[in-house]
């Protein structure tokens, strides 16, 4: 059972919307030991009076199903939410003002529908280093970074975000995957293997800030020490009694946060985040974003059609570590320079379903892999995967039977530059 430690927290209401207040007042950072690094920004407390102080006292986490309560959904209800039959926020009408945020302010977006895996036991490590990419060994409590589940032959599965715990390790994963990925790695503990798998979605919610100003959200609740971290650092705090962990970037970006929390408390942080400005968005949105960005996802980009390195997902592969599922074929396609196609994103000249073919002069080079409209429905956007030699940045080709695609990087590729054989093997996945 893993535990959270909470001391005393100082909080400045003078600067907070009153409608934030009583959950800022119930905020208690818990301390953790990070042995490999401090954080850099430590900020003093407010000197302003009516500080209000809290005390001591220890938190477990428990895993076990808490009480029934919709209060998150509610409140986005309220908020003109449209929520889907199981549960999902799918829009607040408000796309193009989200993505907007996402870009230029900030958006916070419930992804409670995705996956959450806990990895306990003491062979954790060295479990999840044999079956994803990531070097897990060489992270510290308080650390994190993104890990690719592949096949033998180094096809992809899902990436996901990992949280380095006291006793656990946590990852987040695509919702099409959970149950398949779990499965996955309950397949392969042996039975000398001090190793656990339990599925915490359902105990657990997940709030995700994504865009520039997420800082000032931090700030305003008075934890800008983690802001400026690196990718997949988090720490663990509590509200009304219950954990909250706030881990630095998000499934698709490095800019902004992950809140881990009790479904119990999941409406009054939501709230709070849009009293603070964040702007709230469905997942609808979120999947435009995800295209515009760039992250490959699962069905979609992650297939049994393309490897890891075609997908791009170098921040998340060690080249250095022991042997792991896939090791083999990634290492012979670097090797050997055998991966032959890349994924890009497309500037279209109109809407082009999934699937079609990418040509140049009637021959075919490469697939549409994903594809939004974008803003007023006057932006047209995908991703596919062309074959190296065929095009690259700027170069023109047809998706489909007549649509004009312009290859375009993106930034979620465009900051994953490939590593050699000779790279150092230091965790750059922690570093996003």
């Amino acid at each position: 059972m893993a535990s959270y430690w909470s001391y005393g927290f100082s909080v400045s209401d003078a600067a907070i919307p009153s409608t934030s207040r009583a959950f800022i007042s119930n905020l208690q950072p818990c301390r953790l030991r990070l042995p490999a690094f401090r954080p850099r920004n430590i900020r003093k407390p407010h000197t302003k009076a009516n500080r209000i102080r809290t005390s001591f006292s220890a938190l477990p986490f428990d895993l076990s199903p808490p009480p029934i309560d919709e209060d998150l959904l509610e409140a986005a209800t309220t908020e003109g939410a449209r929520i889907s039959d199981d549960g999902i926020i799918e829009t607040f009408h408000n796309d193009d003002e989200a993505l907007d945020a996402a870009n230029n302010g900030v958006a916070v977006v419930d992804l409670s529908h995705f996956g959450r895996i806990r990895v306990s036991g003491e062979d954790r490590y060295q479990f999840l280093q044999n079956q994803s990419t990531a070097n897990f060994e060489s992270l510290c409590q308080g650390q994190g970074c993104s890990t690719v589940f592949v096949t033998p032959t180094a096809r992809t599965i899902d990436i996901a975000q990992a949280w380095i715990m006291k006793n656990a390790i946590t990852l987040i994963v695509s919702p099409v995957t959970r149950e398949s990925i779990s499965q996955m790695l309950n397949k392969y503990i042996f039975l000398a293997d001090k190793v656990e798998i339990q599925d915490i979605t359902k105990q657990t919610s997940l709030l995700v800030l994504v865009g520039p100003k997420s800082n000032q959200i931090m700030e305003a609740l008075n934890l800008g020490s983690i802001a400026g971290e690196p990718y997949g650092t988090h720490q663990h705090f509590s509200v009304n009694g219950m954990p909250i962990t706030v881990g630095v970037g998000n499934i698709i970006s490095e800019e902004g946060f992950s809140l881990l929390i009790s479904p119990v408390v999941s409406g009054p942080v939501w709230k709070t985040l849009v009293s603070l400005g964040a702007v709230p968005m469905g997942s609808g949105a979120w999947e435009k974003l995800r295209i515009f960005q760039g992250m490959p996802a699962p069905q979609k980009e992650l297939t049994d059609e393309f490897n890891v390195l075609e997908a791009g997902l170098w921040n998340s592969i060690s080249l250095n570590k022991g042997c792991y599922k896939g090791q083999e074929t990634i290492s012979r396609l670097i090797t050997y320079d055998g991966v032959k196609q890349r994924l890009w994103g497309l500037q279209l000249s109109d809407s082009v379903e999934p699937g079609s073919p990418i040509t140049i002069d009637g021959k075919k080079v490469g697939k549409l892999t994903s594809y939004t409209p974008g803003r007023k429905g006057l932006e047209h956007f995908g991703l596919g995967y062309i074959k190296k030699r065929a095009a690259s940045s700027g170069d023109t080709v047809i998706v489909g039977e007549n649509t004009i695609g312009r290859v375009v990087e993106v930034p979620f590729l465009a900051r994953q530059p490939p590593l050699s054989n000779s790279s150092s093997n230091l965790p750059r996945s922690s570093v996003q």
